[in-house]
């Protein structure tokens, strides 16, 4: 009896690695909690590195595993002005240490604690600063679970066509390469 073969969706899986950078106290390791386990982790202890989770997520029928540097994502606290001041730092310091890659990294920037009160910085200051470097904005909250999922989306999107697109263009260079091996005419 032939063995069934795999279907096409099984064969469309790509693991991608996000990760989330930004000042202490941001909320990232909250953010990875709502969008992984739906829940809001609320510790106070302050977590360096970066937290590594794993939640598989289906974008445009390919299934996606996100696990932490295929894309980006910047945070910062609206309530925390220093956090959103010291993001050109941040960002800096991520693409030097992305080896050789175009500097349309797949990125995305998250005001976090949007259900705080004591806001500092606007919308507006940050969808500008956005703009400048080209890369989308959300205002979220990790708390109430203010777009989280979509920030998430969002980044794994990106991240899809990029990787889509290295290794469709890794694909036409060994095409490229193949040497052109037709017998040498030998003439008399």
């Amino acid at each position: 009896m032939p063995r069934q073969g795999l279907s096409m969706d099984a064969s469309k899986k790509v693991d991608l690695k996000i990760i989330i950078i930004g000042a202490l106290g941001v909320g990232k390791t909250s953010l990875l909690h709502q969008f992984v386990h739906k829940t809001f982790y609320e510790d106070y202890r302050t977590t360096l590195g970066a937290s590594i989770l794993t939640k598989v997520l289906v974008v445009d029928n390919t299934s996606l595993k996100l696990q932490g540097s295929d894309g980006c994502m910047l945070a910062f606290d609206v309530t925390d002005r220093e956090s959103f001041e010291s993001l050109d730092n941040w960002r800096d310091d991520f693409l030097e240490k992305v080896i050789p890659r175009e500097q349309d990294f797949p990125m995305v920037l998250l005001g976090n604690k949007i259900d705080l009160c004591d806001r500092q910085v606007s919308k507006e200051m940050a969808s500008s600063w956005c703009k400048e470097k080209d890369i989308p904005y959300f205002e979220v909250s990790a708390k109430n679970n203010i777009n989280v999922v979509e920030a998430f989306e969002t980044l794994a999107k990106q991240a899809l066509a990029t990787y889509k697109g290295i290794f469709e263009s890794y694909l036409t260079d060994s095409i490229k390469l193949t040497p052109n091996d037709k017998p040498k005419k030998s003439c008399c």
